[in-house]
């Protein structure tokens, strides 16, 4: 019998690293998405970067049912409903505005909008929010940031991202309001042109071994 899939109601809870991925390529998607599945990391924060990112959530979700496929870079309220429609079974945004808090809500999916200053953290919080995102993180304070933001918002939690690396990761997950990281570098570039979906089994498999 599979194992069933992790739940996607609470997005800081399914992996210690949350794959940042950008498809350019169509035809990549469900291969990605399979090889980091099989590395232990059965979830996919698919970037609305490119002209085929809602198609590449579409045939993750009908293909590969088993991964929990979430869209990213949430920039407008459009496009929060339009990652949903297409399967996107959370919503990451890299800020939080007033229209993007309510857009990325009224969908109703779990999300995780982006906060890189305590006022910012703070207006989240009074929404009822409690699951962010820091970014950029290390740009914005890193571990120290996060370790001030706790001792005056404790209830708060984060994804951190952005310059996050594996030498890093650590240092964020053992904080206590840090539930895991965004990782762009688990699908460099030059692996996936290359199908080198192995490889990419293989820096999964590193960081999912990274949950203490």
């Amino acid at each position: 019998m599979s194992e069933s899939p992790p739940d996607p109601m609470d997005p800081l809870a399914l992996v210690p690293v949350v794959p940042v991925v950008v498809i350019e390529r169509l035809a990549d998607a469900v291969p990605v998405a399979r090889a980091l599945a099989a590395g232990g990391l059965p979830v996919v924060e698919l970037t609305l970067r490119t002209p085929v990112a809602l198609e590449a959530i579409a045939a993750i979700s009908a293909e590969v049912p088993d991964v929990v496929v979430g869209a990213g870079t949430i920039t407008a309220p459009a496009q929060a409903q339009e990652a949903v429609d297409a399967g996107a079974r959370f919503l990451v945004s890299p800020g939080a505005t007033p229209r993007l808090l309510a857009g990325m809500h009224a969908t109703g999916a779990p999300f995780l909008p982006g906060t890189a200053t305590v006022s910012e953290v703070l207006a989240v919080l009074e929404t009822g929010q409690q699951a962010m995102k820091f970014f950029p993180a290390e740009l914005s304070g890193g571990t120290g940031y996060l370790r001030a933001v706790g001792s005056v918002a404790p209830q708060a939690r984060f994804c951190p991202t952005g310059g996050i690396t594996p030498a890093t990761a650590a240092d964020y997950l053992a904080l206590p309001n840090v539930g895991c990281v965004g990782g762009s570098w688990l699908t460099p570039a030059p692996l996936v042109a290359a199908a080198d979906w192995a490889g990419i089994t293989d820096l999964a498999r590193a960081a999912a071994s990274l949950r203490s």
